[in-house]
Order: C-alpha cells, then sequence, then structure tokens
C-alpha cells in the first residue's frame, strides 16, 4: 500500500508550456517511488491522455461551480475516497517535489498524530521538459540557487495532512485566491499541528502566465477570488504563513523564530475587518502595516 497520495486539479494540457511544467510537475511525483501514488482530478482537454501516459489514477467526476471551475471541496473528498494511503497532499499541478519529500513527511508524522505541513516556493522560469534521471534533483538544486526566487509568505501552493483532517471545506473555487488562506487559518484554528516546513522542504514553482483565466488576470483579481474570500468568513480567515507559529527546521517540528514581521502581521490580523474594506482610518492604518512588513522583507504580495 502506498504511504502518501499525491492530488491535483490540473490546468488543460492544450498550451504547449502548461503542457510541459505539468508533465514535469507529475514526473516529479512519480519519482518519489513505489510508495507514492498519484491522482489526477476533473476533465479538462489532455488529462485522460497524460493519466494514461504515467498509468496514475484520473478521476474526471468532480463537482464544479457555476463558472465551471472544480470545488475544492470536491476535489478533497474525491482523493479521500479513490485512495487508501494514510497520509493526503494536495499539490498544485506546477509545483516540483524533490526527493527528500517522502523521508521528511515520514519523520513528521512520527512526531505527530494530526499535523499540515504548507511552506513557500521557490520560483524558476522552466520551459524545457526535465530530464529525471538518477541525480536529476543536483542540477535543479542549482538552478535554483542561482535563479530561483523564494515566493512571498502568502500562502501555500501544497498541503500535507493526515486523510481524516479537513473533513469539512467550503466549496471553493480551486485555483483562485483565497482558499489556500483559509486552509491555513483552519490549520491553525484546530488542535493540529500547523507547521510552515519552508526550512527543510523546497518545492518549485514553474513560472506561467494566467492566459487561462478571465482576461488573462492574475487569480486574485477575479470574482472567484472574492466569493471565496466570502466562503472563507472573511478576511480574518485569510491567514498566510506568517500567522503559523511553528516550523519544520532540520526535518524538527519547533517554535517560530520570533520576528519583525510576525509581529506586524499580527497587529495587521488584528486591525483586519471581514470585508475588503479600502477605507477610513483602520484601513489607513493596516496599509501602513503592509507596508512597513513588505519593505522589512524585500518583497510584494499579490
Amino acid at each position: 500500500m502506498s504511504s502518501l497520495a499525491i492530488f491535483t486539479a490540473p490546468k488543460p494540457f492544450t498550451d504547449a508550456h502548461i503542457s510541459t511544467i505539468q508533465r514535469n510537475a507529475i514526473r516529479s511525483w512519480l519519482a518519489l517511488g513505489s510508495e507514492v501514488e498519484v491522482l489526477l482530478l476533473g476533465d479538462e482537454p489532455g488529462l485522460d491522455a497524460a493519466a494514461k501516459e504515467f498509468s496514475v489514477a484520473h478521476i474526471q467526476a468532480v463537482a464544479r461551480n457555476a463558472q465551471g471551475t472544480p470545488l475544492v471541496s470536491a476535489l478533497f473528498a474525491a482523493a479521500r475516497a479513490h485512495s487508501h494511503a494514510p497520509i493526503l497532499a494536495y499539490v498544485n499541478a506546477d509545483i516540483l517535489l524533490l526527493p527528500e519529500t517522502l523521508p521528511l513527511v515520514a519523520r513528521v508524522a512520527a512526531q505527530a498524530a494530526d499535523f499540515v505541513l504548507v511552506g513557500q516556493r521557490y520560483d524558476l522560469d522552466i520551459t524545457e521538459p526535465l530530464d529525471f534521471a538518477p541525480g536529476w534533483d543536483a542540477a535543479l538544486r542549482t538552478r535554483i540557487q542561482h535563479v530561483g526566487r523564494l515566493h512571498p509568505q502568502g500562502g501555500s501552493d501544497y498541503f500535507i495532512f493526515p486523510r481524516s483532517l479537513y473533513a469539512r471545506i467550503p466549496d471553493f473555487a480551486i485555483g483562485r485566491a483565497g482558499w489556500d488562506n483559509w486552509m491555513i487559518y483552519e490549520a491553525a484554528s484546530q488542535p493540529w499541528l500547523a507547521v510552515d516546513a519552508t526550512p527543510s522542504l523546497p518545492v518549485v514553482h514553474q513560472n506561467h502566465d494566467y492566459a487561462h483565466l478571465p482576461a488573462g488576470q492574475a487569480h486574485y483579481r477575479v470574482a472567484e477570488t472574492e466569493e471565496n474570500t466570502r466562503l472563507a468568513g472573511g478576511m480574518r480567515h485569510i491567514y498566510t504563513l506568517l500567522d503559523l507559529n511553528l516550523e519544520l527546521r532540520a526535518g524538527i517540528i519547533r517554535p517560530q523564530r520570533p520576528s519583525l514581521a510576525r509581529t506586524l502581521r499580527s497587529l495587521e490580523r488584528w486591525l483586519q475587518p471581514d470585508t475588503r474594506t479600502t477605507t477610513g482610518l483602520r484601513w489607513r492604518l493596516l496599509r501602513q502595516l503592509r507596508r512597513w512588513r513588505r519593505r522589512l522583507v524585500g518583497v510584494e504580495e499579490g
């Protein structure tokens, strides 16, 4: 029996670049070994052919919203119903996982019964099919070191957790902003260990455009993101990795180190209204805190 089931909802394989990076991602997951099973969810064009190409499970019947976007709740339910692994991992379809992933998950499972692993990603321009011959990751690590960029701490492109967790999820639209932030909030609100795995678990996002979204806009600017925020219960439930108190360092779950950025973020959370208000004294104070924090860490978040 597999020990880890990785599931995802790929975009259509009709765009050459999207097809390439999604195939790279799937191949990186399969390279983790025979203890990993992969599930591709949805009926987007080219998905069935890709599932057959890689000999992985394909679940077509996934509930969608009125705009035709798969629902996060349906994806997680389908993964739970069609796998037997004790640990599940939702991973965005453009994310490369490195060989240390499975051993690290096993180390965490030995430390805690109920946990959720999330983390930042490294952004990298990849346009070619990758070679997954033995030792493939060494070249990728060198590439990350020289030209990779650690993404801001706004959300997470993966969630790794025991299959009994996240039994109830609102009907968020996948691939739109907000749903992953609620997932972080939910993990932090439960008696689970919500762990930022960034220091121990590098993952790579293969950069792409947003041509698959209306008018080519980034995912946080579309109407479905506003609906995701509403379903999350408002902006107070839009958490980031800065809101977590635990991290995975050298494979050990530890308290987060104090930082000015985390202190400013806690003040932001206290000031945050439930809606995306852009007027009033409270909003001005909140905006200034965000500017200070972003300047402090040297990034701009979406």
